[in-house]
């Protein structure tokens, strides 16, 4: 068998990737590194304007990227966000489904609407473009990838208060392994990645008053590494698994923690 040069392993050229909550953080890190890979890029996000930002950011290094406002939690804004993509592009060959909320509210003090609002977004939003994404891919007949962002809370649960997002997660995860069997007759590859602490824009020292960088000491104390990770170290594995990097996996998840779960 013939070894496929590098170069040629990462090149996304002539492909079309869809980033939900792609404005910024992880989902800005993967748009990012799939767009350097040569995919034309539709960043979506239910923040128009920080989408629009993201995009010009790309397309200032002479990328192709477009933006589009969507909330994934409604079906309808899913099939056009789908819709969008295809008139610019053509066709969709990666999705990322990235988008997601994760509110603090212990399960005694939670309603049913707390509940439905987290799973919504987080796994129905993940269902919605999963299936309008593959329907596209089967259509064009040359397959595609799909690829979920969990969490390290999809394995282990990280503290009180997150068991709305932490049922997510582990939906998600079953989610992309029975996906990928049903998806692998058509040469559609899913794929999860569980990212630990990550640094965004919600999370960065710049971002948060002394008294909560005290409060994330402990967790930092835990990671093996002794720091929370970077968007572009989430966004290269996803340039793994969007690539022919990771041409025989499907029904995987990678973690990406630091370590954490070691402890």
């Amino acid at each position: 068998m013939e070894v496929t040069p590098l170069r040629q392993l990462t090149d996304l050229s002539g492909k079309t990737a869809i980033i939900t909550g792609g404005a910024m953080g992880i989902g800005y890190g993967i748009a990012y590194r799939l767009a350097e890979a040569g995919a034309s890029v539709v960043v979506a996000d239910m923040n128009k304007t920080a989408a629009g930002e993201a995009v010009a950011k790309l397309v200032a290094k002479g990328w192709n990227a477009i933006a589009v406002s969507v909330d994934v939690s409604d079906a309808a804004q899913v099939e056009k966000m789908v819709e969008a993509a295809t008139t610019a592009y053509g066709s969709v060959d990666i999705l990322v489904n990235n988008a997601g909320i994760y509110p603090e509210k212990l399960v005694l003090d939670a309603t049913k609407e707390d509940f439905e609002k987290v799973i919504h977004t987080n796994l129905m939003g993940a269902f919605f473009a999963s299936k309008a994404t593959a329907q596209q891919m089967i259509t064009h007949g040359r397959g595609g990838r799909i690829i979920n962002i969990t969490s390290i809370d999809a394995l282990h649960p990280s503290s009180p208060g997150l068991a709305f997002y932490d049922a997510s997660k582990h939906g998600l995860w079953g989610f992309t392994k029975n996906l990928a069997l049903e998806l692998a007759p058509h040469r559609i590859w899913v794929n999860a990645i569980a990212p630990g602490g990550v640094n965004t824009p919600g999370t960065g020292a710049s971002s948060m008053t002394e008294e909560m960088q005290e409060a994330l000491k402990p967790f930092i104390a835990k990671i093996p590494m002794r720091r929370m990770g970077e968007p572009d170290e989430i966004g290269k594995v996803a340039l793994f698994l969007a690539s022919d990097l990771s041409s025989y996996m499907t029904g995987s998840q990678v973690v990406v923690d630091g370590g954490v779960l070691l402890a």
